[in-house]
C-alpha cells in the first residue's frame, strides 16, 4: 500500500526545493544501562553519534535533537501502546517524571518513541503545539475507540517481539499511578530481502517513495527535532483483494506488483508520471488509483515518512499499522479526505483506529524527556 506517495508542511513546502536544508540532525539515544555498557558493542555508540563527515554547526544554530525509532533502520517488530492519564489526575510534575523515568532506563535491544497526544495537554492544562489536534472522523471510517486515540503514544520496535512486550510492560509500571494503559497493538515486517522494500499483506512493495534521510530536514523534523505522528489501524480484505487478477490489482494501486514501478515505468524508483497516456489515449494509471490520489504533486510536492507493519490479529482481522511521520497532520487529513472518497483500494480496507501526536524532541545529554513537555 503506497499511502501517502508524500505529505509534510505547508511551511516546508516554501522552502527552496534545489537548495539542502541547514542544519546537523543528531539522533540522540536514551542513556544505555550499566549493564548494556559492558556489552554494548563500541560500532553501536558511533552509529548514534554525529558523523565526522557532517558539518558543524559553527553558524550557532542549535543541533536538532531527534527520537530514537523514527528515521532509524525499520526491524522486523513492531509493538504500539497508548495511555491515559490516571483516574488519580497526576500533577504536571508527576507525568515529566514518569516520561523521564521511561528515557532513563531504555530496554537496549528496543527502541522506544514517545508522542504526547491533543488529550495529554487538556488533561494537565498545557497548551498544545498548534498543529496537535484532534484527526476528524473521515467518509468509511469504523474506528473502535478502544483500539485508538490516547494521551500518551508509545511506539516500541526490536527484532524480537517478547523483548518488546517485556519493554512495554517495564513502562506501564514504571507510569503506575500516573498513566494508565489504554491499548497495544503488535505488527511485524512481512519477510524481505535484504535492501529491498517491503511488502504488505497485499503483496505490493509498501515505503517506496519514502524520502532519503537527506531530505528529513525538509519534510519531518522540526528545527528543535520534534515532528508529529499519525497512527491509523487499517484493516485489509486480503483474500478479494488477492483473488482479483494481477492486472487488476496493479489497476487498484497505479503499481506493478512485481517489479513495484509505478504503470507506464520500468522500475520500481522511476517518477510516478500522472499524466503518462496509453496509445489510445487513456492515462497509464487510473483516476482513482490509490498512487494517483495519495500523490505529492497534488500537495505542492510535500511528503511524510512512512514506517508501516503488517499486523494479523486471527481470522478475519489482518491489515496494515499505518505510522507516519510528518511537520503537519492537517496534510495527512487533505490526503486522507481525497483517498476516503475517492480511492479505488477502498473496497479492500477499512479504517479501524486512529491516533495523532506530537514527538517531543530527544531532550540533551544530562536532561530528562519530561522537561521537553512544556
Amino acid at each position: 500500500m503506497a499511502w501517502g506517495e508524500g505529505v509534510s508542511s505547508r511551511r516546508a513546502v516554501r522552502q527552496t526545493l534545489c537548495s539542502p536544508c541547514p542544519g546537523v540532525l543528531v539522533t540522540v539515544l536514551p542513556p544505555p544501562r550499566r549493564r548494556a555498557l559492558l556489552v554494548a558493542p563500541l560500532a553501536a555508540a558511533a552509529a548514534c553519534a554525529p558523523s565526522a563527515k557532517s558539518p558543524d554547526a559553527s553558524d550557532g544554530r542549535p543541533l536538532a535533537r531527534v527520537q530514537h525509532g523514527i528515521a532509524t533502520p525499520q526491524p522486523a517488530r513492531v509493538l504500539l501502546a497508548a495511555y491515559d492519564l490516571a483516574p488519580t489526575r497526576p500533577t504536571t510534575a508527576a507525568v515529566r517524571r514518569a516520561l523521564s523515568a521511561w528515557w532513563s532506563r531504555p530496554a537496549p535491544d528496543v527502541t522506544l518513541t514517545v508522542a504526547a497526544g491533543p488529550g495529554l495537554y487538556r488533561g494537565l492544562g498545557l497548551t498544545a503545539p498548534s498543529r496537535l489536534k484532534d484527526l476528524p472522523r473521515f467518509p468509511r471510517d469504523r474506528l473502535d475507540a478502544d483500539r485508538g486515540g490516547g494521551d500518551v503514544l508509545v511506539q516500541l520496535c526490536g527484532q524480537d517481539a517478547a523483548a518488546c512486550d517485556r519493554a512495554a510492560t517495564r513502562l506501564t509500571s514504571r507510569a503506575a499511578g500516573v498513566l494508565s494503559p489504554r491499548w497495544r497493538q503488535t505488527g511485524f515486517l512481512p519477510a524481505h530481502a535484504t535492501g529491498q522494500t517491503p511488502r504488505n499483506l497485499f503483496g505490493f512493495k509498501d515505503g517506496t517513495e519514502n524520502p532519503a534521510a537527506g531530505e528529513l530536514t525538509r519534510w519531518v523534523w522540526d528545527g528543535d527535532g520534534s515532528t508529529y505522528l499519525v497512527y491509523r489501524r487499517i484493516h485489509m480484505t486480503v483474500d478479494a483483494f488477492t483473488a482479483l487478477p494481477v492486472p487488476h490489482q496493479e489497476q487498484v494501486l497505479g503499481r506493478h506488483r512485481a517489479s513495484g514501478a509505478p504503470l507506464g515505468a520500468q522500475r520500481e524508483h522511476d517518477p510516478v508520471d500522472l499524466y503518462a497516456k496509453s496509445p489510445r489515449g487513456r492515462y497509464d494509471i487510473p483516476a482513482d488509483a490509490h498512487v494517483r490520489l495519495a500523490h505529492s504533486r497534488l500537495d505542492g510536492g510535500a511528503r511524510i515518512l512512512r514506517r508501516g507493519y503488517s499486523y494479523d490479529d486471527g481470522a478475519g482481522d489482518q491489515g496494515l499499522l499505518f505510522l507516519a511521520y510528518m511537520r503537519d497532520p492537517a496534510l495527512f487529513v487533505r490526503v486522507q479526505e481525497r483517498l476516503a472518497t475517492g480511492d479505488a483500494m477502498n473496497a479492500f480496507v477499512e479504517h479501524r483506529a486512529s491516533a495523532v501526536g506530537y514527538v517531543l524532541a530527544a531532550p540533551p545529554p544530562g536532561g530528562s524527556l519530561g522537561d521537553q513537555l512544556r
